[in-house]
């Protein structure tokens, strides 16, 4: 406890991702109304009903089998009163879609609305609908098993609630996080106490290199990942037929306090087992599929498989629009082939940490094979294309999904999508150059945006032609033209007003929530200006206190303002006061350490433990306050290391997107 108050100073403890719905009625009360949906989007919106198999019910029966109960209302509260789940602003999911969202998304979003504790099959639970992820809950002898556990702790909680009040309390014995995205493990401070599992009582099992991933993904590029979450979740738009309708892997995510425990237990090869309570498990290693350290679970006892978020019902993402790793398809679908290999013929149920179970086995083989067949056939022709000398956005454009595969809806683009999808391949083999020396040091936008605008006759100019080609229907292009006129003249409030125009009438086309979130949110900023809110801070005091020094002075390199710091020469030994100690040096403006090393002559030694000097890192203490009170001592100059702490950097959390 001592030390998680000691980081609340560091920093607020993060909602995760759409903690930011957080003002959602403040700013909507300002925000420029949403508009009609044009004949033409109508027109596409319609269509859709003649492309897809909608006469298909199996999703609906699926989604609702095993249901015993939900939480009262539909929401979770935090513990200062505050709201951190609520479905009823989605009660508008009824009947057929509306012109303004795609119908196919709205049975995506519909079938996520199925919400509360369900059966799986017996000593197998799951709570769906309750935050963007699930938890599954494994009844064994003495005990309960929880298969990752949402995003926040308030949701977790009220989760374990739902389930006792269904089932017999018996305690948990262990938490198994399948892989290292945060709602996923986010949550595991409202099931457990950390200081059992401290004792021993209670386990944490985890993938291979699980911590690390956890932490740098939120850490490193977690400012910017944080800004554009904001978009891909639409967090400033309001739950309607007009807004945000769903996320595609569930609703949303929860408000609430974002935890992590670190794993006591780590499952490093395929086939490794582990025992608990009575029930096996047996755990196939998945890294680099959806994320860096993730781990499929079998159970024999129960006949099921747990692919953890390697299937869902829905393509899923190679490449995350908010930001992250580029995924390894070809390892996807190996690693998709080899669950089959080993669990096809003895698999009865498959479940999943997102949306709802696959029961019998020859659909449930054919639903991870279907899976495994797409990710393949994105791959493979992705890169057959590129070889043809294709680039990126021309891949996206041509690869063409066989209906066999592509019709099916667990294959549809409700998260990844087949064009963001086969640019993520190509990224991953490629890079971001498609060896055209015309876009090999293309301007920067805001000034390439004057001369695109100034070459084609002024802003009236070309708003007189977008405006044509509006009414036409042509709205990826006068998106385009109007957000190079936007960035040449950022305060041309009528070329903000039809940019956002043409994107709103792309987010109430497109299938994929992600996208519709994403142009929407676009739309959002361009008529209301940046909401001047304090943003998403990934950098959680749980995050903060699993990094070990290095991932905290790989931190610090990054933040270090290498302008700032040009021609400056700092060395520091930093004596952590248990044994371990880092030289540390500025030179050439960055920063370079040597662990288990100290630096003779060096401007100063700092003595100081790990808590500390994060503390000082994120901003919490000053170094004359931490010597003061005795918990810092400085051996040589200290103003050399005040110094170079002044060279960091604090990040702007909302930073413009869709303007300059």
């Amino acid at each position: 406890m001592e030390k998680q108050k000691r980081y609340q100073r560091l920093t607020a403890v993060t909602v995760a991702v759409a903690t930011l719905c957080f003002s959602h009625a403040a700013v909507s009360q300002t925000a420029a109304p949403n508009k009609d949906a044009t004949v033409i989007t109508k027109q596409e919106n319609a269509e859709v009903y003649k492309q897809l198999p909608f006469d298909d019910k199996q999703d609906f029966e699926d989604a609702q089998r095993g249901f015993i109960a939900t939480i009262p209302n539909g929401v979770i509260k935090t513990d200062d009163g505050g709201t951190s789940w609520d479905l009823n602003k989605y009660k508008f999911l009824q009947g057929q879609a509306p012109d303004t969202v795609n119908p196919s998304l709205w049975r995506n979003a519909q079938l996520n609305m199925f919400n509360g504790l369900f059966k799986v099959t017996d000593h197998v639970y799951q709570v769906r609908g309750l935050d963007l992820a699930n938890m599954t809950i494994v009844e064994g002898d003495n005990g309960i098993i929880i298969i990752d556990v949402l995003v926040t702790k308030e949701a977790a909680r009220a989760a374990l609630d739902l389930y006792y009040q269904h089932r017999p309390k018996k305690p948990v014995l262990a938490v198994i996080y399948t892989h290292s995205h945060a709602d996923h493990y986010g949550g595991v401070k409202g099931v457990v106490d950390e200081a059992d599992v401290k004792s021993g009582k209670v386990k944490i099992i985890a993938p291979e290199g699980f911590l690390a991933e956890a932490v740098s993904e939120n850490v490193f590029a977690g400012n910017a990942m944080g800004r554009r979450t904001l978009y891909q979740y639409g967090a400033f738009l309001p739950a309607s037929p007009r807004g945000q309708v769903d996320a595609g892997l569930g609703k949303t995510t929860s408000f609430g306090t974002l935890g992590l425990i670190a794993p006591t237990d780590t499952i490093s090869k395929t086939g490794e087992t582990r025992t608990i309570a009575g029930v096996q498990f047996e755990f196939q290693m998945a890294p680099g599929t959806e994320a860096p350290s993730e781990m499929l679970i079998y159970m024999p006892q129960f006949k099921l498989l747990d692919t953890a978020e390697d299937t869902t019902h829905t393509l899923h993402n190679l490449y995350t629009l908010r930001g992250a790793q580029v995924r390894d398809a070809a390892n996807w679908w190996k690693v998709l082939n080899e669950a089959i290999v080993r669990y096809g013929d003895k698999t009865d149920v498959v479940i999943s940490q997102h949306q709802w179970p696959t029961w019998g086995q020859e659909r449930a083989v054919s639903y991870i094979a279907g899976t495994r067949d797409m990710f393949k056939y994105i791959h493979d022709q992705s890169l057959r294309l590129a070889n043809e000398g294709y680039t990126m956005t021309e891949i996206g454009e041509q690869i063409q999904v066989p209906d066999t595969t592509g019709k099916k809806w667990y294959n549809r683009g409700y998260y990844g999508s087949v064009n963001h999808d086969s640019k993520a391949v190509y990224q991953r083999y490629l890079g971001w150059y498609d060896s055209n020396p015309a876009n090999l040091h293309p301007l920067p936008p805001e000034e390439e945006s004057k001369e695109f605008v100034r070459y084609m006759g002024g802003a009236d100019a070309v708003m007189a032609k977008a405006k044509q080609d509006f009414d036409k229907g042509n709205y990826r292009w006068v998106a385009t033209a109007m957000n190079k006129v936007v960035f040449a003249d950022p305060d041309n409030k009528a070329a903000r007003n039809l940019e956002a125009d043409a994107l709103e009438q792309l987010g109430y086309q497109t299938e994929n929530p992600t996208w519709r979130n994403e142009y929407l949110m676009g739309a959002y900023e361009l008529r209301n200006g940046v909401p001047k809110v304090p943003g998403v801070n990934t950098v959680t005091p749980d995050a903060v206190a699993a990094m070990s020094p290095s991932l905290l002075l790989d931190y610090m390199g990054i933040r270090l303002n290498g302008p700032k710091a040009n021609g400056k020469h700092t060395t520091i030994n930093w004596d952590l006061g248990n044994g371990e100690k880092y030289a540390i040096e500025l030179r050439n403006s960055v920063l370079v350490y040597t662990q288990n090393a100290t630096l003779p002559n060096a401007d100063a030694t700092l003595t100081m433990s790990k808590d500390g000097f994060a503390s000082l890192l994120m901003g919490g203490q000053t170094l004359d306050k931490e010597t003061q009170s005795g918990k810092a001592k400085v051996a040589g100059d200290s103003q050399k290391v005040t110094a170079l702490f002044s060279m960091l950097d604090s990040f702007n959390p909302m930073f413009n997107i869709v303007t300059p």
